[in-house]
């Protein structure tokens, strides 16, 4: 994770974003301490990656790379905005023992490459290239899933979709093509279909080790649904970060080996 000192909307890439509205910084850190701590007394343990000037989004530590099995997929930014966060990361990946690795294509790591099992989950349409599909799955050896999203307020796969276990997901269909719903259908026939109102929160941004799911606190359907499927959901206020288009998951980088 990284820390929120220099968090601000100076530039509008995504549709959550408007440089008008004003950024409550201290705010933004008071939640992001709120979400690490949460994770803290989950028994998680969290790195601090240590915050560049300049880079105001570099709070969302998802979208830094896909680091799996000791390899480090570093992203490739397609917002020249944002692509100074990928060697802020790869020197930090390199120095903690991870090999980093780059893509020849624009790859947005966690945002859109989820882990559900021994496959990847990798949505398009927006910001990662399909191109970049094939490069993963060369890289990790593992099975990718391409998955086109078609709702600019769902940019990333994970504004749109959360693994919530090995054999589950939630996800919300609307943001979906066709061909993407049918595959997801075919693949979890027991996921959990998301309504509006929680979607529209960011909802599905959200972060689970199995059993406990850290969530946008507003999204209070998708709460119920996830206890009813036997998960314990904590939801976690990160209002003033949402004005940059990302919660929870936006703002952790998951280490998978």
């Amino acid at each position: 994770m990284t820390p929120p000192t220099f968090f601000a909307v100076e530039y509008a890439i995504n549709p959550w974003m408007d440089t008008s509205t004003p950024v409550d910084v201290a705010r933004a850190v008071d939640q992001w301490q709120t979400l690490r701590d949460t994770y803290r007394r989950l028994g998680h343990t969290v790195d601090i990656v240590e915050p560049v000037p300049g880079l105001p989004d570099m709070v969302y530590a998802a979208n830094a790379g896909l680091i799996i099995n000791g390899t480090a997929i570093v992203a490739q930014f397609k917002h020249a905005e944002r692509q100074g966060e990928s060697a802020a990361y790869a020197a930090w990946m390199g120095q903690h023992g991870h090999r980093p690795v780059a893509t020849r294509h624009v790859n947005e790591g966690q945002g859109d490459l989820l882990v559900v099992g021994s496959t990847i989950l990798a949505g398009t349409g927006f910001r990662t290239q399909p191109q970049a599909h094939t490069e993963v799955a060369a890289i990790t050896g593992m099975p990718v899933v391409s998955l086109e999203l078609v709702d600019p307020r769902f940019y990333h796969l994970d504004t749109a979709l959360t693994v919530l276990d090995d054999t589950t997901i939630a996800y919300y269909p609307p943001a979906f093509t066709a061909a993407a719903r049918s595959r997801l259908r075919g693949l979890f026939p027991e996921a959990i279909e998301v309504a509006s109102t929680d979607a529209y929160v960011l909802g599905l941004n959200a972060v689970s080790d199995g059993k406990h799911v850290v969530y946008p606190a507003q999204a209070a359907g998708f709460a119920e649904q996830l206890y009813h499927a036997g998960f314990h959901p904590i939801g976690v206020d990160l209002a003033e970060l949402l004005k940059g288009g990302g919660s929870v998951k936006c703002c952790t980088l998951e280490v998978f080996s």
